[in-house]
């Protein structure tokens, strides 16, 4: 079974994710560290836990959450895993890293391409991808429904939803991505957003201010 545990990395205050199976294998999801120290204590998280990570997965490239991703290529031979769709934003994570003060290295393009619907294995347990776009053109989710939890990326928050001010989003298809590929999972789900506290796709589709507009 598939257990999740969260480290906040960087000034944008991302979750980043590590999803784990029962003997220790580990999947890093937005990995977002970025100074010398907060890399530092990753890997000391990491060697602490005991834990052997198998790879990387991206829900989006928009710069605050692939900080990381260069040294979970370099250090743990980790391919980048995301929707093509998220190629433009990768390409221009230095010259978005540069607005908001911070430095960041050309990342190369997406190793491993992610489409929709795909099984992600760790071991024996399965991770499914579901493309929820509007945030980002290529947004991603990834759902265990064994475990019953949905990790969202910056679509769907608690009580809140993805920007969509930014290149390449649009407030319709993300209302429409989360009406119809999320608050139709099961209600006890529980969602880990990109930012900010855990909650369930029934309070979000009862209580969420966004989803209750007309």
């Amino acid at each position: 079974m598939l257990s999740i545990s969260s480290l906040v990395f960087n000034s944008f205050q991302v979750n980043t994710y590590l999803v784990r199976n029962d003997n220790g294998d580990c999947l890093v999801i937005d990995p977002a560290f970025y100074s010398p120290e907060e890399i530092s204590a990753f890997d000391q998280y990491i060697s602490s836990e005991g834990l052997s990570i198998k790879g990387q997965l991206n829900t989006h490239c928009h710069v605050d959450h692939v900080l990381g991703v260069k040294h979970m290529q370099t250090a743990y031979k980790c391919p980048l895993r995301a929707h093509t769709n998220e190629s433009g934003l990768l390409n221009n994570a230095p010259l978005m890293g540069e607005v908001y003060g911070l430095k960041v290295e050309p990342l190369s393009a997406i190793d491993q391409a992610i489409t929709d619907n795909e099984t992600i294995t760790l071991g024996e347990d399965k991770l499914k991808s579901i493309l929820v776009p509007g945030h980002s053109p290529g947004s991603l989710s990834f759902y265990s429904p064994e475990a019953g939890f949905v990790v969202t990326g910056d679509a769907l928050f608690q009580g809140s939803i993805g920007r969509t001010d930014l290149p390449g989003g649009d407030y319709d298809t993300l209302i429409s991505s989360i009406r119809n590929r999320l608050l139709t999972l099961p209600p006890e789900t529980t969602v880990y957003p990109g930012h900010g506290n855990p909650t369930t796709i029934g309070e979000e589709a009862s209580n969420n201010p966004f989803l209750s507009m007309a």
